[in-house]
């Protein structure tokens, strides 16, 4: 389990005692223990960890400014919930951030970017093999975060980095789309292979494709999970 998830209150004594609280906020957010839509109880957090609620309520501001959680006055705050709307808006735009991202990362990365790089895309293809959509989607996650980091823009990645923070929110649910999971690493070995032969237009094609794939993923996954339709029930004549 991921240490910073832990009811340990020593881990929450830092210099910086709410940056301390936001963090294990974000990661409760980002993994689903604090689910899109619930309420946020400031009252058991305070005593599980240990704390005043005055770091506490400094964090969940910190989120709010963030757009992770919603303030709601008289009321408390909740976790923010992203609608279908939400991320077909989403994904195009950062579809083309991180398309650019892999551009420029495909013409800077040295030799031993493109090895760490490679050892990363074997945890995919470790974790596809098991089918462990969880490890997965953690290894996608730093996939993705080395691939901007080598694209070495600082403005691109400030833009970038404030919208996977929502990105995150949705937790890779597309994955749970029978035949996704292979369909994702197919696209991860054409990225791959892309960033091997320093092609940086196909890198930037296949990131772009890579991510509307998984809105198109996503579209066949709320068309599964849809009620049926209600059909007017016959008459006898």
């Amino acid at each position: 389990m991921d240490s910073s998830l832990t009811d340990d209150p020593v881990s929450l004594r830092p210099n910086s005692l709410h940056d301390s609280v936001a963090a294990r906020l974000r990661d409760r957010v980002f993994d689903r223990t604090l689910a899109p839509g619930e309420w946020i109880d400031e009252k058991a957090l305070s005593a599980q960890w240990q704390i005043s609620r005055t770091p506490l309520r400094e964090a969940l501001k910190v989120l709010a400014a963030e757009g992770l959680v919603e303030l709601v006055p008289h009321r408390g705050c909740r976790v923010v919930e992203l609608s279908d709307a939400d991320g077909d808006k989403l994904f195009p735009v950062m579809a083309l951030l991180e398309g650019r991202c892999a551009f420029e990362a495909a013409t800077k990365a040295t030799d031993q970017d493109l090895h760490h790089l490679g050892q990363l895309h074997a945890d995919l293809e470790r974790h596809a093999a098991n089918g462990d959509l969880d490890a997965y989607y953690r290894a996608n996650h730093s996939f993705h975060t080395r691939v901007q980091a080598l694209a070495d823009n600082r403005w691109l990645l400030r833009v970038a980095d404030d919208l996977r923070r929502f990105m995150r929110l949705m937790r890779g649910r597309q994955l749970k789309l029978p035949g996704r999971l292979q369909a994702s690493l197919n696209e991860h070995r054409v990225l791959m292979d892309a960033f091997e032969q320093r092609d940086a237009p196909r890198a930037e094609r296949a990131m772009h494709d890579h991510l509307m794939a998984q809105l198109n993923a996503l579209h066949k996954l709320r068309a599964t999970e849809a009620p049926p339709a209600k059909t007017e029930a016959s008459h006898a004549g």
